[in-house]
């Protein structure tokens, strides 16, 4: 999840999601284009042709008004018509001066231009008139070229390149998955990376392209109707999909177990050809080309970037987003995600507007799996019953929110980040319906020296949180209740910068208690094993040894990266790993 305020600076970005190991294919399969994939991506791409269509007549209608109505320095210059010069004619007219060959003067001068390479006789450069065996290479007999090593009779061991290529996709059961959406150069991608524990090996395993900035990933299982998974006589119940949030309106999801593929299997929120996106200038003159007219809202999709997803782990086919168009949008991935206006395929479910300004996250309750919270750039939270928006509570917490958790410990209790660096801790049930009304957090956690634009709660220990920020720094802190006061104490265990730049995302293992990954402004990616630090086995060890998880002490400082042998693995800390607050 990331900022629009980090967007506005334009730099390079990670966002990251992990995934269970067991959950991805051994085998992932190679993409295939075949009759009914290109059936379904030639319906895609008439969309976008559609579209593209469209905004063209749009351009050029804008580009023609634009000069209509300015003065002075503002308006077209109606003279430069006549003054354009076509630069290929303007080529062959110097072409007509070119001297020709050696024609006698006052005759006409139809020979063709003098070829300086005519004295080397290249047209009969292939006729052999020369002795036979003469030349350099007059020792070699021939030549012949077989397609394959297996045509050569002098290749003896014959290897078997599918099932090489099979062994080296191998994704082992034992592996993690790590999906990292960045843009670097301009260039958008998913990154899929498998982390090999036993080997401290982690390595890109395939990468996917995108169309646009990504801002946002949620994994899911459940294979959504447009794919080639649910298609056929014994449709797929699971697998391995993540879906992607851009600066776009639309949200693409794609299978994670495919190699090389072109197209996604579900795009949700396009509208057909009858309803393209294409802004529309206001003003004059050179106002025109500042300013764009806002896309019409929709209930039906969103007209602008889609800044936060969540999947209900629950009711498996449903997936809600967050989005600068103020709206919280609910899908079903059994629909037709196809805009027609025809009764089928009418795009999301449900449409919230429960915020006045950019949503920036939201997720599901997982106890209880119909609720959903809500973060916004109006400084509230909001948590209300999908069934029953307008009875929601909620709270104002004094700053644009950053992210936002529900603590899978407690299910009343969610943590909330804000741009200002803090962190707060709200009770559900104690929060007003209204928002004039006060609504104090149970605590505050002043985290980082600016937004705290990454959070996470660990899902193995209860009381350990992970924070990140734009001080480039990730911390873990440990949350404990006086059993006399009956207050929480937050305490800082430790903290390190692991050298990714702004951080964007933090996100515990879900397989190991203390392994941490992070990204951020570098387009890098690192997993640190918290463990690995003294401290944090002090402090969190007796809670690791009572949530029943082994604490795995491991030789170095704990960080894995992609390259880890020009890695600094001395376990020094670069911002004073272990002080307490």
């Amino acid at each position: 999840m990331v900022s629009g305020r980090i967007l506005e600076e334009n730099q390079p970005l990670n966002v990251l999601c992990r995934v269970r190991r067991g959950i991805a294919a051994q085998h992932p399969i190679k993409y295939t284009l075949d009759d009914q994939e290109l059936e379904r991506v030639s319906a895609l791409a008439r969309v976008e042709l559609e579209d593209a269509r469209k905004e063209l007549e749009q351009a050029h209608k804008a580009a023609i008004s634009m000069g209509k109505g300015a003065e002075g320095e503002e308006a077209d210059d109606a003279d430069e018509d006549d003054e354009w010069v076509d630069e290929d004619d303007a080529a062959a007219a110097m072409d007509e001066d070119v001297p020709m060959d050696d024609a006698a003067p006052g005759e006409p001068s139809e020979a063709k231009p003098k070829d300086e390479l005519d004295q080397y006789n290249l047209d009969d450069y292939d006729n052999d008139d020369g002795q036979p065996g003469m030349g350099p290479f007059s020792n070699i007999k021939g030549l012949t070229y077989y397609r394959n090593n297996d045509e050569d009779p002098y290749i003896t061991f014959k290897e078997d390149e599918n099932e090489q290529e099979r062994e080296e996709l191998e994704v082992l059961p034992s592996d993690n998955l790590l999906v990292v959406a960045k843009t670097e150069d301009e260039i958008s991608q998913l990154e899929i990376y498998v982390y090999d524990e036993s080997e401290e090996n982690l390595y890109v395993h395939h990468d996917l392209m995108l169309p646009s900035f990504p801002l946002c990933l949620e994994w899911l299982d459940f294979p959504p109707v447009s794919s080639p998974a649910a298609r056929g006589d014994a449709p797929a119940q699971f697998g391995n999909f993540i879906a992607v949030g851009t600066l776009d309106p639309e949200i693409e999801i794609w299978s994670l177990d495919t190699v090389e593929a072109m197209y996604p299997d579900m795009v949700l929120g396009r509208p057909d050809k009858t309803a393209a996106h294409i802004p529309l200038p206001l003003g004059t003159g050179k106002k025109k080309r500042k300013k764009t007219k806002a896309r019409a809202a929709s209930a039906a999709h969103h007209v602008d970037a889609v800044l936060g997803l969540s999947w209900n782990r629950t009711h498996r086919n449903l997936l809600a987003s967050a989005s600068a168009d103020r709206t919280v949008k609910l899908w079903d991935l059994t629909r037709d995600p196809t805009i027609n206006g025809e009764g089928e395929g009418q795009g999301a479910l449900r449409s919230f507007d429960v915020h006045k300004d950019k949503v920036q996250a939201v997720e599901w309750n997982q106890a209880d799996p119909t609720v959903l919270l809500t973060g916004s750039y109006d400084r509230t939270v909001r948590t209300f019953d999908s069934r029953a928006p307008d009875a929601g509570v909620g709270a104002v917490v004094g700053a644009d929110v950053e992210a936002l958790r529900w603590d899978p410990w407690e299910t009343h209790s969610f943590y909330v980040s804000l741009e200002n660096g803090l962190v707060l801790n709200f009770d559900a049930r104690t929060l007003p319906s209204d928002l004039s009304q006060p609504s104090p957090a149970r605590f505050t956690v002043a985290a980082h020296d600016g937004a705290v634009s990454a959070l996470d709660i660990n899902p193995h220990v209860r009381g350990i949180i992970a924070t990140g920020g734009t001080d480039k720094i990730v911390k873990v802190w440990n949350v404990t209740e006086d059993q006399d006061l009956g207050k929480r104490q937050v305490s800082l265990v430790t903290s390190r910068d692991l050298g990714v730049g702004k951080i964007f995302s933090t996100v515990w293992s879900p397989d190991d208690p203390l392994m941490l990954a992070a990204a951020g402004s570098k387009a890098k990616l690192q997993i640190w094993d918290v463990g690995a630090n003294q401290n944090a086995r002090k402090v969190l060890g007796p809670k690791v040894a009572q949530a029943g998880k082994v604490l795995k002490e491991k030789p170095g400082g704990g960080v894995i990266s992609v390259g880890t042998d020009d890695e600094d693995s001395s376990g020094e800390d670069d911002d004073g790993e272990g002080g307490d607050e």
